[in-house]
């Protein structure tokens, strides 16, 4: 999100920075121009009026004879420096008597030498003054004999185009800052919708359904939180029916199954009466019904904890009592499977308040698991010690462990490592479920072709709140 308001304000600042440079640009030019042209305009002016007072009523003498009251006389009517200039280029007289005698080549005195009026700008070579001059030609009867030359210092026009060019560099530096605190401000009017959308959707995303995001505007972001919340709205939709659907045909299957158990006890139990297939085929039927009883129940358990009407009937639970009563029950299943079974429980070990048959289902399962996975002389192990936190209770088995890219979703609905997996996906997901409704926590760590770990976190029944 961090990106999206980055390349905003940069977005706009380079826009503000390129158009406050342009405008400066522009502006300083036209200021420049402004100035300059003033001062040209001026000059020329009174270089053409001078000019036209000479060739109408000086011209009786020759030029080099009035230098001097030419001078004087143009002087008075200006404050630039005066010259006149010969038709070699020398300068024969000067109002600051400083150029007299020199020989000037410039193109202001050869357009003026050719006839026409002529501009020069640049700096004197002694001084490195910036100066502006104008020349134009003094004539007689439409022949040329002189020059008559303006010039004016650029120095304090300089720097009042500096001092203006300054007064607009600042003005655009605030221009620029202002700008900047607007485009961060503007650009949090688009991150911010769109931070609590991300927010809403990844809400959603871990089933959240019931968040709704603030809708602020009409607009694109606007109509994408219409979409969303109606996309949760259709998800939650379908959830109920199917969580209905997955009630209501484990609620049809229990009674057939039922029926389908009991008969096969009774045929089990008349089963010298009949050959070895059929006595087999008894046994193949007796553990498929175990195993679509259990998917039932696991079914059932789902509904009623996405639902939320799973009930707990809280009794303080021994730690010591609890394991080795299902330890017991797994006994002939570990010798069958030629497993080990250790348990190593602290001493002194204080009670947990749960409901007893929801952590034997819990332990069963995760036992259950570990069985699955546990080759013939593999070992597991089921530890049980207090935490500052309350009290931890790990089994941890030496079988084919989990891979790093199943590990995260290992706890999720219906998932299984690979379609060949037995089970329904759903067992660790109810356990999870089970644990996290006694206030507990469950995690699991597993390192493939080493073995997996499943950590269980119960608040002692000292300091375990109210438990649903």
């Amino acid at each position: 999100m961090y990106g999206i308001k980055k390349r905003l304000v940069s977005s706009y600042f380079l826009i503000i920075l390129l158009t406050v440079f342009l405008f400066e640009l522009f502006m300083f030019i036209a200021i420049r121009q402004y100035y300059l042209g003033h001062i040209r305009d001026s000059l020329q002016n009174k270089a053409e009026v001078s000019a036209a007072f000479y060739s109408q009523y000086l011209v009786e003498k020759s030029l080099e004879e009035q230098v001097s009251s030419l001078i004087n006389s143009f002087a008075e009517t200006t404050s630039a420096q005066v010259q006149i200039v010969g038709l070699n280029g020398t300068v024969l007289g000067d109002s600051t008597g400083i150029s007299w005698g020199e020989s000037l080549h410039t193109p202001d005195i050869k357009a003026a030498l050719n006839g026409s009026s002529g501009e020069w700008q640049g700096r004197i070579s002694e001084t490195g003054e910036p100066v502006l001059s104008i020349a134009v030609p003094l004539k007689d009867g439409g022949k040329t004999t002189g020059v008559l030359r303006l010039v004016t210092s650029l120095v304090e026009a300089y720097a009042v185009i500096e001092k203006t060019s300054l007064v607009l560099l600042f003005a655009g530096v605030i221009i620029i800052a202002v700008s900047i605190i607007i485009s961060i401000l503007l650009s949090a009017t688009i991150t911010k919708p769109i931070r609590e959308i991300i927010k809403g959707a990844e809400e959603m995303a871990v089933g959240k359904f019931s968040v709704r995001i603030k809708k602020r505007n009409n607009d694109e972001l606007g109509k994408l939180t219409d979409t969303l919340h109606y996309m949760a709205a259709e998800i939650t939709r379908h959830e109920q029916l199917k969580n209905k659907f997955i009630s209501s045909i484990s609620h049809e299957l229990r009674t057939p199954l039922t029926s389908i158990k009991g008969w096969v006890i009774t045929l089990l139990s008349e089963s010298p009466r009949y050959d070895p297939i059929m006595q087999e085929g008894l046994e193949i039927i007796d553990k498929e019904t175990d195993r679509l009883a259990l998917l039932v129940e696991e079914l059932l358990d789902l509904s009623r904890l996405t639902e939320g009407k799973i009930t707990l009937h809280i009794t303080q639970v021994n730690i010591n009592e609890w394991v080795q009563q299902i330890a017991k029950q797994l006994a002939p299943r570990t010798k069958r499977q030629n497993v080990q079974l250790f348990i190593e429980i602290a001493p002194d070990l204080p009670d947990i308040a749960g409901d007893p048959n929801r952590l034997k289902q819990v332990l069963l399962n995760l036992l259950d698991n570990a069985l699955k996975f546990t080759p013939n002389g593999g070992t597991i192990y089921i530890f049980a010690s207090e935490k500052e936190t309350g009290i931890q209770l790990s089994v941890k088995d030496t079988g084919m462990g989990i891979s790093p890219a199943d590990l995260p979703h290992i706890k999720k609905r219906f998932y299984k490592t690979s379609e060949s997996s037995p089970g329904s996906g759903l067992g660790l997901s109810i356990c999870d479920e089970i644990v996290t409704l006694h206030e507990g926590r469950m995690e699991i760590y597993s390192v493939p072709g080493v073995g997996t770990q499943v950590d269980l976190f119960f608040p002692s029944a000292n300091s375990q709140g109210k438990v649903r």
